[in-house]
C-alpha cells in the first residue's frame, strides 16, 4: 500500500522504518480484517492497549508542555481530548459488552511489551525535545490510520474497530498530526530539515517505536 497523505515526514520515515510492513500488516492485523482472530486474544489486546492509551495521552499532554506555538499546544491538546473522551470510552464500552468491567480493565497489568513502548515515547519526550516526541508517537496515530485505511469495509465481528480507525474522524486526525509534524521540523530545523543530520535520529526514534509496535501486535496475538 502508498503511503496515505498525512505529511511529508510521514512519508519520509515511514520509508526508512524497515518494520512498517511487519506492523501494519501484522498476522493479528490480517486476522482482525478477516474477522477470523480468536475473541479472548483481541480483548486481552484492548485491555493492553487502554493501559496503553493511559500513557499515550500522559504523552501528548507533555507534548502540549514542550510546544513552541499556541498552533502546537492546540493541536495536542485536542489529540489529548480525542483519547481520554472517544478512543478509551470505545475500549470501555467493548469490554463491558464482553464482561469486563471499568474496575477491572483499570486493573490490569502491564504486559511486557506494552511496558517497553509506553516507557520509549514517554522517554523520548522526558530526554528529547517536541520533535523527539512527536517521532515516537507518529507510528502509533498514522499507522492505525493506515490500517484503517486499508482494512475499512470489511465487515465482521471487528468493524466497530475497524471503522473507529478507518472513518473520517480518525483519518482527519491523522492528516492533522502530519501537518503538525510537518509544521514543527520546518518551525524549527527549517524547510530543508529532510537534509539535516538531525532527521536521520528522529527517523530512527520512528523505526524505534515502529519496532515496538510489532512486538505490541504480537503480544495479542500470543494471548495472556
Amino acid at each position: 500500500m502508498t503511503a496515505p497523505a498525512y505529511g511529508r515526514a510521514f512519508a519520509l520515515w515511514r520509508a526508512a522504518a524497515p518494520d512498517w510492513d511487519a506492523y501494519t500488516c501484522h498476522d493479528f492485523v490480517e486476522a482482525l480484517g478477516r474477522g477470523d482472530l480468536p475473541r479472548a486474544n483481541f480483548l486481552h489486546y484492548l485491555r493492553q492497549d487502554y493501559v496503553f492509551l493511559i500513557h499515550f495521552a500522559r504523552a501528548w499532554a507533555l507534548a502540549a508542555a514542550k510546544a513552541d506555538t499556541l498552533a502546537e499546544m492546540q493541536a495536542a491538546s485536542a489529540t489529548v481530548h480525542a483519547l481520554v473522551h472517544h478512543e478509551m470510552p470505545l475500549h470501555v464500552q467493548i469490554c463491558a459488552r464482553e464482561g469486563i468491567d471499568a474496575a477491572a480493565l483499570e486493573a490490569t497489568a502491564e504486559a511486557p511489551a506494552n511496558l517497553a513502548y509506553t516507557r520509549y515515547v514517554l522517554e523520548a519526550g522526558y530526554s528529547g525535545d517536541f520533535l523527539d516526541l512527536m517521532a515516537a508517537l507518529a507510528p502509533c496515530v498514522l499507522g492505525y490510520g493506515e490500517i484503517g485505511a486499508r482494512l475499512a469495509g470489511a465487515g465482521g465481528p471487528y468493524a466497530e474497530w475497524i471503522e473507529t480507525y478507518g472513518g473520517d474522524e480518525y483519518q482527519g486526525l491523522c492528516r492533522e498530526v502530519g501537518a503538525l509534524i510537518d509544521g514543527a521540523l520546518a518551525h524549527r530545523l527549517g524547510p530543508d530539515w529532510a537534509g539535516l543530520p538531525r532527521a536521520d535520529g528522529l527517523a530512527r526514534r520512528f523505526a524505534t517505536a515502529t519496532r515496538l509496535e510489532v512486538g505490541f501486535w504480537q503480544m495479542g496475538l500470543d494471548g495472556a
